[in-house]
């Protein structure tokens, strides 16, 4: 009987991407088989994530609460991967001293071998280097689930801001060859996935190596993922402002497969805070990013992240950061309240804005934005939107799901052979978090001959 694998993630994309990759290292080199329940699985693996305070907190609880099942099953192996396992090394081990194997986002490839040496020898280890794209050339073929897939494009971050630790987890920016991720895109593109999502730290500074020794900058390889037969939709996270170039935006016009959603982080509005943070751009710079973007993208939804009761945050500085979110628009974010990292500059300086007031901002911050995800969301009723259909509805059994342009989840009735396909749809209803659509008469028609009239809810 094979042995049974169960994964938890926390965190990014990236790290997404990553579990998958555990997932199929293993699979490959030990036939393991993924369960849905840690009771029954022979290998518990945590992909971890270092960025806020709270997150890298929640990797030991979720220890602690498989600490038992070690207990009741000693043969049971325990492994912590990720950027927490990468800043945190032997002293994880010394935390919670159970744990097997400790990895870091640069070594998951090694994890056949890691696993093999807990095995045999029946003691811990721990491989956190940084063996840069050695990673990639050793992971088996990708593996499509389902219409759409991450692919991995640049590993790493070289900017250095101030409050972040992931250059010190996951090393440098490290591009993948252009021909390495043109291939893995068009092996997934064989297996019916129609939309790409390219990862990085910072993907918009993608610098690969191309056939002929010269290098590739990131609007280049949108160009040739887009030009793979099957790729109908193209998205990529996370982007950067200091290398949001011309060439880039010109993409946009240019790349149809490019679809009209965005996420471009800010942090903050104040160019203060932003000085102090090092980002490297000012508020006009980020402004001038979305101004020329929507002249060639009208309709393009920008999401961002921001930071909250950053060191030296004062109310003239938060109001610039609402100040740019009105002016902007945006769509969604992923605001937190500052928390130091343990080794970044930013846990030198002194931590002097209030609790209270750090959530007071970030509930006045997010009720704004909410409010104008709304207004987005019912100004599509009545609209026509291309939609890829993902699966069935999680809330009805009898519907499909997808995702517009501007990743906004739509249910509606309809066929489950549609599922993989982009169908037109048109959009009845705006709640929450979802939207509410009807299947266009005659939309399917250029996909099947003989589909079956749809269900009735």
């Amino acid at each position: 009987m094979p042995r049974k694998l169960y994964i938890e993630t926390f965190g990014c994309q990236m790290n997404e991407y990553d579990s998958d990759k555990m997932r199929d290292v293993l699979k490959a080199s030990h036939g393991m088989e993924v369960t849905d329940d840690p009771e029954k699985a022979d290998v518990l693996l945590l992909n971890t994530c270092s960025i806020r305070e709270k997150a890298q907190e929640k990797v030991f609880s979720q220890l602690g609460r498989w600490r038992p099942i070690k207990a009741k099953r000693p043969g049971v192996v325990i492994g912590v991967g990720g950027c927490v396992a990468s800043q945190e090394g032997k002293n994880l081990q010394a935390r919670a001293s159970f744990v097997d194997i400790v990895f870091g986002p640069q070594t998951l490839h090694r994890l056949p071998g890691l696993l093999d040496d807990v095995l045999r020898d029946n003691h811990p280890v721990i491989d956190i280097s940084f063996p840069a794209i050695e990673k990639f050339d050793a992971l088996p073929e990708p593996r499509a689930e389902g219409p759409k897939a991450f692919v991995s494009a640049i590993e790493g971050c070289s900017k250095r801001c101030t409050f972040c630790v992931v250059p010190y987890t996951r090393g440098k920016e490290v591009s993948r060859p252009l021909n390495d991720v043109v291939a893995e895109v068009a092996a997934l593109a064989g297996q019916g996935v129609r939309e790409i999502n390219l990862l990085g730290q910072n993907v918009n500074a993608y610098r690969g190596t191309t056939a002929d020794g010269r290098h590739a900058d990131f609007s280049r390889l949108l160009q040739h993922v887009a030009a793979i037969e099957g790729i109908d939709r193209l998205r990529f996270t996370t982007s950067h402002p200091i290398q949001f170039y011309d060439r880039l935006i010109e993409a946009y016009a240019g790349t149809p497969q490019l679809v009209d959603y965005l996420h471009l982080p800010v942090q903050s509005g104040s160019d203060r805070i932003l000085a102090r943070m090092n980002r490297g751009h000012t508020r006009e710079r980020y402004l001038q990013i979305i101004r020329k973007l929507r002249d060639v993208r009208p309709h393009i939804s920008i999401s961002s992240d921001f930071i909250i009761g950053f060191p030296g945050e004062t109310d003239e500085d938060f109001e610039e950061t609402m100040a740019l979110i009105e002016t902007v628009g945006f769509d969604q974010s992923f605001s937190f309240i500052y928390s130091p990292r343990p080794g970044t500059p930013a846990s030198e300086m002194k931590d002097d804005v209030p609790l209270a007031v750090k959530k007071e901002r970030l509930k006045r911050l997010q009720a704004h934005i909410n409010k104008m995800a709304a207004y987005i969301s019912k100004s599509m009723v009545n609209t026509v939107q291309t939609v890829l259909v993902e699966g069935l509805s999680k809330k009805n059994s009898l519907q499909l799901c997808g995702r517009t342009e501007n990743n906004r989840v739509v249910n509606f009735t309809a066929h489950p052979k549609l599922i993989g396909h982009f169908v037109d749809v048109t959009i009845t209803d705006a709640l929450p978090n979802s939207l509410r659509g009807h299947l266009i008469d005659g939309s399917v028609d250029r996909l099947f001959e003989n589909l079956p009239k749809q269900h009735t809810a």
